[in-house]
């Protein structure tokens, strides 16, 4: 998978600002989703200072479990547990047929891709194929400093 540009949450706030999600519209598609498979929505949470996806916590199909979705881009992605720096991430076949016709759903596969890191001279470079940019200056994380590539976490 090709990496675009602010993917990541980190980017200049003056230039290459990258789109972003309807958060409003997602929250009613996950609502209408539950409320079709006899689900419920637990929890809806906002991007953090830390992270770059929308969180929502549902309960379907007897399990629990949290939709995830990028913030700057309609990438969606499911998860049986989420916790900083750690998020197990799962497929969830009849959610992704349902969600499908909105967002791009991740499979398990291609978020667990590895993530191919050179360093040179000081910085650390991605070498999968991405458009991340060089970000120099004050970022939209608030009280953050960017000198180096875009970082995936």
């Amino acid at each position: 998978m090709k990496l675009p540009k602010g993917v990541t949450g980190f980017y200049n706030a003056k230039h290459n600002k990258p789109p972003t999600i309807d958060g409003k519209q997602f929250k009613q598609q996950c609502f209408s989703i539950m409320k079709r498979n006899n689900g419920k929505v637990l929890e809806f949470i906002e991007p953090q200072f830390a992270t770059n996806f929308l969180n929502v916590e549902v309960k379907v199909f007897n399990k629990h479990l949290h939709i995830l979705l990028n913030e700057h881009y309609p990438f969606l992605a499911f998860a049986s547990f989420v916790d900083f720096e750690n998020i197990k991430f799962i497929d969830e076949p009849e959610l992704l047929k349902q969600f499908s016709p909105f967002y791009y759903v991740l499979s398990m596969e291609e978020l667990n891709e590895p993530l191919f890191i050179k360093e040179s001279t000081g910085k650390i470079i991605l070498e999968n194929d991405n458009e991340l940019n060089r970000v120099t200056g004050v970022c939209h994380r608030p009280q953050s400093r960017v000198d180096t590539e875009e970082k995936v976490v």
